[in-house]
């Protein structure tokens, strides 16, 4: 598999000179220089029809009549001939007649009517989509829509990133891997298509010599494996089949940093190496952090295939012309299923939210034969707050599980408080004195030099010998969540004054974050609720013996003892909706009128999912260098029904996406593990004390069922009755 350039059938050096103009002066850290003042990246669709399109009315009409028509319209009538698209999809190479075609038109568009001007176009689309991407001024812009063959321009935009046990939580062992002929084979013949923060390859998830059993790589897949200093040759193999990057337009806007960003598949983010084990992670892989074994990790269908499409970044997310010529590229190299675990940083203008140019990709793909799962997004538990809008697009909502990884903190006036922290508790049932860290300053300062010694991050300014053997006390405050602060600093610190153990409380202004167990290589715990906070605070404070002429505290006297949280617990009450999925109805535009199509789908496990970890992977401080970690979201939500999607392909490789969806949509479960309706939380403080039945705007048509979704029974395929009504899912549960 040889080096992957940028831009298909274009201009080979096109890719080559826009780097190098736009990284000149770059600067420290390679942080690239954007483009000219009054200039902006627009995604431009033409009228005549993409390579997919074309391929389709051949297969449907025959060649003659295809040829007849004009090749689509829109153009000057001068269409080649398309004999190379007649081919069935999963039969065929690549349509670069055709392909080459669209682009000579793209070429040729812009010279004629930008004549003597500058531009800098970034990407041709052809396989979905034909249209490209350019650099203009807005006067260029309005020329350029004048023109007779474009069909719509936008305004390129921002995306953003919205196992051990949830495979036995899904039933997968005893029920939809048996059918499958066990983990070994669930998911064989599958190429799920991940566009994220790219991948791992050297993670054990994704290695492909666990076993001496055939694994070839489907022969109808033929995307490439890009090679670069950071992504040597040799780095796909029979699981990750294929991995590529696109960043165009994040390059041109000047936000690229090209030590940090990588141009190249490799992820420095974690992300995508994380969701790509969730979907098609290997069987069986031990998950190790902190030094402590929490079990074995799988994906959903372990033994699918992997290909990556980099469209995101650590340093700025990423733009949708970049993602939709990362969808063009999955497509045209025959994925089954595409995931996006990523949604728009804000509704797409325009006469109706799925009139965006990735969900007319999209579109193109349901059409083509491909799956599509996306992120509902993570901006709930508000009404309308859904990010994934369009009825083509299957929209997961994120689920909790019933394992828990709880610790708890005893007070010494007997009071327990739950914290979260997969961390050991202190020896045996001794007590220890409580200090924190603003108390513990040298030369009995008064107040901390600095925000972050409250936060324990500077050891050099606490009395060591007044903390060894205690608890040290710390403050979490936003600047955690922000990446400024982090709990790894914070054990340092404890370790460099000799402290037994690390406690800390919650800031009052960290609301609405999900607090994910955090791995702790000393006694630890963060107490997630500000409620708490406040009585752990209390006591410490009232415990406190002060000199009564000079104010100054003389004597600790609050005790604790922290119970380990290493070992997970189980309940009966989920699953149940996460405050901070996003809701329905489906806003139609940015008036929020209602689209009237049912979002989301359906919801899955989306809290506190174990997964593959990047060994470059920035995104979460707390799991930098570990190999494994534990994030929430509905990203972790939607890989999980990718790969749940390549089960039920690998079983009826005749399925349409409709097929799918209503398979999936259609097995559902209503209630939890005691029979009780699904609940919903509504409150980003305490969200458990506010939960109430869920509704279908909070879950769509259930909880994902894994197993019964592989025996469905009445399926409604919607493709078998028309073009244009291939891509509504319909639902018996909710009629």
């Amino acid at each position: 598999m040889g080096v992957v350039r940028w831009e298909q059938q274009a201009a080979p050096f096109l890719w080559v000179a826009v780097l190098g103009i736009l990284l000149l002066g770059g600067g420290c850290g390679g942080v690239v220089r954007g483009f000219e003042e009054g200039t902006a990246v627009y995604i431009v669709t033409m009228k005549q029809a993409a390579a997919s399109h074309k391929r389709l009315d051949l297969e449907r009409f025959g060649g003659s009549r295809a040829a007849a028509a004009g090749g689509g319209g829109g153009g000057d009538g001068d269409t080649p001939a398309t004999s190379v698209l007649t081919k069935p999809r999963h039969g065929s190479s690549k349509p670069l007649n055709y392909g080459s075609y669209l682009v000579h038109l793209h070429n040729s568009l812009l010279k004629r009517t930008l004549r003597g001007e500058h531009y800098i176009k970034l990407y041709s689309y052809h396989y979905l989509v034909n249209g490209f991407a350019v650099v203009l001024t807005a006067q260029q812009a309005e020329k350029l829509y004048r023109r007779k063959e474009v069909a719509n321009m936008m305004l390129d935009f921002s995306v953003r990133t919205a196992t051990t046990y949830t495979p036995e939580f899904l039933g997968l062992p005893q029920g939809a891997w048996v059918q499958e002929g066990g983990p070994q084979c669930a998911g064989r013949g599958v190429v799920i298509g991940l566009i994220d923060t790219g991948i791992d390859p050297n993670h054990p998830s994704f290695a492909d010599d666990l076993t001496t059993d055939d694994y070839p790589v489907p022969a109808r897949y033929t995307g490439n494996c890009e090679v670069t200093n950071d992504f040597p040759s040799g780095s796909c193999n029979r699981k990750l089949v294929g991995a590529q990057h696109f960043a165009a337009s994040a390059i041109t806007r000047g936000v690229f940093n090209a030590s940090q960003d990588l141009a190249s598949p490799s992820d420095s983010d974690g992300h995508g190496t994380h969701t790509a084990s969730i979907a098609a992670g290997n069987h069986g892989i031990p998950v190790i952090v902190a030094g402590h074994h929490f079990g074995n990790a799988s994906g959903m269908a372990p033994r699918a295939h992997i290909a990556v499409y980099k469209a995101l970044y650590k340093g700025f997310g990423g733009f949708a012309a970049d993602v939709v010529a990362a969808i063009d590229q999955a497509a045209e190299d025959n994925v089954d299923i595409i995931s996006l675990s990523i949604t728009p940083n804000r509704r797409p203008p325009g006469l109706a939210t799925f009139f965006n140019p990735i969900d007319m990709a999209l579109m193109s793909a349901v059409k083509a034969g491909i799956f599509v799962v996306q992120a509902a997004g993570n901006t709930g538990p508000s009404p309308k707050s859904m990010s994934s809008y369009s009825p083509w697009i299957f929209t997961v909502g994120a689920s909790a599980h019933d394992r828990e990884y709880k610790n708890y903190v005893v007070l010494g006036n007997n009071l327990t408080i739950p914290g979260v922290g997969l961390a050991p508790g202190t020896d045996g049932d001794s007590m220890y004195n409580l200090i924190a860290a603003p108390h513990a300053l040298k030369n009995y300062t008064t107040s901390p030099i600095e925000m972050s010694v409250g936060e324990c991050q500077d050891s050099s300014h606490l009395d060591k010998d007044l903390i060894s053997g205690k608890i040290l006390v710390c403050s979490y405050s936003i600047r955690f969540v922000l990446g400024l602060s982090s709990v790894k600093q914070a054990l340092d610190t404890a370790r460099n004054v000799s402290a037994a153990g690390v406690i800390f409380y919650l800031d009052p202004f960290v609301l609405g974050f999900q607090l994910n167990p955090t791995p702790m290589d000393i006694p630890g715990l963060i107490i997630p609720s500000s409620d708490d906070s406040k009585i752990f605070l209390s006591y410490y404070n009232e415990s406190l013996v002060r000199d009564e002429t000079s104010n100054r505290i003389v004597s600790f006297g609050a005790v604790a003892k922290i119970l380990g949280g290493l070992e997970p617990n189980y309940g009966s009450s989920a699953p149940k909706v996460m405050f901070y999925s996003a809701r329905g109805p489906d806003p139609e535009d940015n008036t929020l009128a209602n689209a009237d199509i049912l979002k989301p789908n359906l919801v899955a496990p989306g809290s506190s999912i174990w997964g593959a970890w990047s060994s470059l992977g920035l995104d979460s401080a707390e799991f930098t260098g570990e190999s494994f970690a534990m994030l929430s979201g509905t990203s972790m939500a939607a890989p999980h029904v990718a790969g749940l999607a390549a089960l039920i392909k690998q079983k009826f490789p005749s399925f349409s996406s409709a097929a799918i969806g209503s398979a999936l949509s259609t097995t559902t479960t209503l209630s939890d593990r005691q029979g009780n309706p699904i609940m919903s939380q509504r409150t980003y403080s305490n969200p458990d004390s506010t939960q109430t039945p869920a509704t279908p705007f909070d879950m769509g048509n259930g909880f994902a069922n894994a197993t019964a979704a592989l025996d469905p029974g009445l399926i409604f395929d919607c493709s078998k009755f028309s073009g244009r009504s291939a891509f509504l899912y319909v639902s018996t549960r909710l009629a």
